[in-house]
């Protein structure tokens, strides 16, 4: 392996952490004898280009600064290649670098982390889920959960966790199940539901544990259903999202495909937390979709 590697900065990632995680990253992996090139765009496709080129000239690994978006851009540009990808997780959720088990909010200690790990060879396979040109390492979400997405999205304050509850207990007020058809591999279920996640990774939205089965490597999503559930359920059962433990309540259901297609009227998909577009959208599970730096 070369020893240059690209970091690719959103400095404006958590309200400006991205750009000053850069720096801490950065000194840690050049400690470590790496030559360390930065990448920025004037905007989200003029990065994605000059990812896709430090790739393409066979760069060592792309490091992506940021959070969850930046993320899912960083995949647009190393999916599908050797060129290994590394997580410096300074952006709200997070969920993502939580999955392949890297720091969160500690740039020095994840720049140490991956440097040691490319330096020894820790770098593995994981599948990402796909929906057209995009591809996504944790939840394709819809329904009430991307509706709150989009609320949170829209909130500048709070920050973090607290955020999510707060945009929850926001769309409570007006949310009604909505009727899902859900095509599993070949089979087709049709059903009221409130939500329908489907799992690469196990969560979303800063530590959500929606899907908290799903296996990054064994080539299936992991489909959560949530079905008609009154507000006063729905307040009960999704706090306990952040356990895991929602599954066990009978209004949820767990289900396991390599391919998911999901459609709704009116309602909008997010993958890693960054909107996809109106349903119907399908999603395929691309099992060793890309190569990553971790412990």
């Amino acid at each position: 392996m070369t020893s240059e590697i690209t970091l690719f900065v959103n400095p404006t990632a958590g309200r400006g952490r991205g750009a000053r995680a850069a720096q801490p990253a950065a000194s840690a992996l050049r400690a470590a004898g790496f030559s360390v090139r930065t990448v920025l765009g004037e905007d989200a496709a003029d990065a994605l280009v000059r990812a896709r080129a430090a790739v393409e000239a066979g760069t060592g690994a792309l490091i992506a600064v940021g959070g969850d978006g930046m993320a899912a851009l960083a995949l647009r540009a190393v999916a599908g290649t050797r060129t290994p990808l590394g997580l410096i997780a300074v952006g709200t959720g997070n969920d993502f670098a939580r999955a392949l088990g890297l720091p969160v909010r500690e740039p020095a200690a994840a720049g140490r982390m991956i440097a040691d790990a490319l330096k020894c060879g820790r770098i593995r396979d994981i599948d990402l889920g796909q929906v057209g040109d995009r591809w996504f390492g944790t939840v394709l979400a819809s329904g009430f959960d991307s509706r709150v997405n989009d609320r949170g999205n829209r909130m500048r304050w709070p920050t973090g966790r607290l955020k999510y509850d707060l945009a929850m207990i926001g769309e409570l007020a007006g949310f009604r199940p909505v009727p899902y058809r859900i095509r599993l591999d070949d089979e087709v279920l049709e059903a009221e539901a409130t939500l329908v996640a489907v799992g690469n990774g196990s969560s979303y939205g800063g530590g959500m544990r929606i899907c908290p089965g799903a296996d990054l490597t064994d080539g299936l999503f992991d489909v959560t259903v949530v079905g008609d559930c009154s507000r006063t359920t729905l307040l009960r059962v999704f706090p306990r999202v952040y356990r895991g433990t929602h599954v066990d309540h009978p209004k949820v259901t767990v289900l396991r495909a390599a391919r998911v297609e999901i459609a709704a009227e009116g309602v909008t998909g997010y993958a890693d937390g960054e909107p996809l577009g109106p349903l119907p959208l399908n999603a395929r599970c691309v099992r060793g979709g890309v190569r990553v730096v971790g412990p």
